[in-house]
């Protein structure tokens, strides 16, 4: 059915009629018009299906297809070209030429207090992927730059997270070249999944499952920092494995790298309060210039207190470390100045030592690939949802191009791979500094980049005396607050069966190397979509005729595919054959079918026919009928209940005759 609207009204055009009795047509004007036909059907009134039924669409040829492609890719490329494509997917362009005064301002206050996070952040996550501290410094600042053109949240942060450096070092195992051409293909991943549209992948992740998975990971890299709380040596990926190590070695603890990191853990949660306290007045207009600036110094001392345990703890590592006394141990010697721009290395030279035992293999592009792979598509997935959640976290209500933000993490990572950089994407801890400092653009990452330059050229040779207790400290004090436990009261009160699969992730991810873990949570939110699928609710009512005859009208709620059909089937069978009366199926909730569903349905009305019992449908929608009628389906379709009133009594009149 083809309707034109004209000015005036709806009129029908290009319909092609075989067999019908009245069809109700509403105009989108409100006007209705009733296209009458004698029915040919010698015992019912109504559409037939197969050869007679009521409609056909005009089909193009495989031909005319084919000859319409090149019309429709040079419409997409003329698309491409339009301003507005390029304003959307160059956001820059957007906020740019609006930028003032009160924008800088907050976007440099920001960008420090973003930047005194980041650093502290970048050498303790460098620990988590297993690799030398330089390396989470620099992923920290290209990424911030090429943010601040593609990126369209303000309040992201582009840098290694907890997340992103534990699955790094489970693909990676502290090879810094592979960790590198990770962020390299991990990268290109991430931009292609953007240029064809794949952000939608996002949402075959369910809450529970994130939860799950995020509370598994948070407490895995806690336990990777207890080595280095305790002074200790332990190995593992898993949960199982690292406590297993652990708990061999715990008899070699190491008195003062636990007390300073014990410590250092207290502090650190009592320093997380400060923000929360407030001198004077709740209003800030009520309160004194002296309680401003109270007030304004807790929230700074609170929000860098990672940056002021590492510079304390340093200088107390310094003083022991120039008395000869050495009772913590250092992260080491980090390379001074900028990392060498250069193409992500493409295989893994082969390392001696001094005896000429081989301590490192040789790995060949193909042999890096197999060593990566599923963490190929589980980072680029995991970086999309982190980044993502904050965006929907500081959005206020306004749409998140899913799109445009993986562009953006993966033209970041790219570039990160030419400096060294492994894996990083936004954080929701440092977006949550962020957007508390009162950032107004992504300019602000200009000033964390800068300040990441700063440390490396002129810091690194202070980076030595920091205590790798006191960086654990920093970690184990932010991923404590990354086990969402609150969300588990909520779900059990809304919806009891969704804690399934977080449990099972949780457990999963645990027990097993993450990939399989967020998979296994996956696979069980699809089988809980394909169940819901295939059990579809009927809604049954018993109508009367305005004549007095009785039929049972039945509303399955969803559409027709193959695993629910015969459940549907057998349900329909079983109402038929206890009431004995017609059957009407309501089909306005089926949106859909597929062949196999044609099929059961052929054999459904089979059932009905053998036994003499009368069987329609109304309400039937032209994509389902056109399946329908490609399996050459006998059936009788209705949209309208004067006619359906009919036939039913056509039909009880002359079985009584009968």
């Amino acid at each position: 059915l083809h309707c034109r609207r004209t000015s005036s009204d709806t009129q029908l055009d290009k319909v092609q009629i075989k067999s019908a009795s009245v069809y109700n047509i509403h105009g989108l004007s409100g006007s209705q018009h009733s296209l009458s036909v004698p029915p040919i059907h010698k015992d019912v009134v109504g559409y037939r299906g197969s050869n007679e039924f009521i409609l056909t669409d005009d089909k193009q040829s495989t031909m005319d297809q084919i000859k319409s492609i090149g019309p429709w890719a040079r419409r997409k490329c003329k698309n491409m070209c339009r301003r507005k494509i390029l304003y959307k997917r160059v956001p820059v362009l957007n906020w740019l030429p609006k930028y003032n005064m009160d924008d800088a301002v907050g976007d440099l206050v920001a960008g420090i207090t973003v930047g005194l996070t980041v650093i502290p952040q970048a050498l303790a996550y460098s620990s988590i992927a297993g690799l030398p501290a330089a390396y989470g410094l620099y992923g920290s600042f290209v990424g911030c730059f090429v943010y601040i053109l593609l990126g369209s949240c303000k309040d992201v942060p582009m840098g290694p997270t907890a997340i992103a450096s534990l699955l790094t070092f489970q693909a990676c195992g502290g090879v810094w070249q592979r960790a590198v051409l990770l962020c390299f293909l991990s990268g290109l991943i991430e931009l292609l999944m953007g240029l064809f549209g794949l952000g939608f992948l996002i949402d075959f992740v369910s809450g529970p499952v994130s939860s799950g998975f995020t509370s598994a990971v948070s407490l895995i890299i806690l336990s990777s920092q207890v080595k280095d709380l305790l002074g200790i040596v332990a190995k593992g990926n898993t949960f199982i494995e690292q406590w297993s190590s652990i708990i061999d070695d715990i008899h070699n603890t190491q008195v003062g790298d636990a007390l300073m990191g014990f410590i250092c853990i207290v502090v650190l949660l009592l320093m997380r309060l400060l923000p929360r306290i407030k001198v004077g007045p709740p209003d800030v207009c009520d309160q004194s210039i002296g309680q401003k600036i109270i007030n304004k110094s807790l929230w700074l001392i609170g929000t860098a207190r990672n940056a002021i345990i590492v510079v304390v703890c340093g200088g107390i590592g310094a003083a022991f470390y120039e008395n000869g006394s050495q009772p913590f141990r250092m992260i080491g010697e980090v390379p001074s100045g900028l990392p060498s721009v250069q193409a992500p290395p493409f295989s893994v030279p082969e390392v001696r030592d001094a005896n000429g035992t081989i301590i490192q293999e040789y790995e060949s592009f193909g042999d890096m690939l197999q060593g990566l792979g599923s963490m190929l598509i589980v980072i680029p997935l995991i970086a999309l949802l982190e980044n993502i959640a904050i965006c929907k976290a500081f959005a206020d209500g306004k749409p998140v191009d899913a799109t445009q933000e993986l562009i953006a993490i993966g033209v970041s990572n790219i570039a990160n791979s030419f400096v060294q950089g492994y894996p990083g994407t936004g954080a929701l801890s440092r977006g949550a500094v962020n957007n508390a400092s009162g950032v107004r653009t992504p300019f602000g990452g200009l000033y964390t980049g800068l300040l990441v330059i700063l440390a490396l050229l002129f810091f690194t040779p202070y980076f030595f005396y920091i205590p790798r207790a006191a960086l654990a400290a920093i970690i184990i004090a932010a991923v404590i607050f990354m086990i969402e436990v609150r969300v588990v009261k909520p779900m059990w009160r809304s919806k009891k069966t969704d804690l399934i699969p977080g449990i099972a992730t949780f457990i999963a991810c645990l027990a097993l190397p993450l990939e399989y873990g967020i998979l296994v949570g996956i696979g069980l939110n699809i089988l809980f979509i394909l169940y819901h699928a295939a059990r579809p609710k009927i809604h049954m009512d018993q109508a009367v005729t305005p004549c007095g005859v009785k039929y049972l009208m039945l509303t399955p709620d969803r559409c027709l595919i193959f695993p629910s059909v015969d459940y549907v089937r057998n349900l329909i069978n079983k109402h038929g054959l206890k009431s004995q009366i017609p059957v009407v199926i309501d089909c306005t909730h089926i949106y859909g079918a597929d062949f196999t569903a044609a099929q059961v349905i052929d054999t459904l009305i089979k059932d009905f026919k053998s036994r003499n019992q009368l069987l329609l449908f109304l309400n039937l929608k032209p994509s389902v009928g056109n399946v329908f009628e490609g399996a050459d389906l006998e059936y009788r379709v209705f949209y309208d209940f004067e006619q359906l009133d009919k036939a039913i009594q056509e039909c009880r009149r002359k079985s009584i005759v009968a």
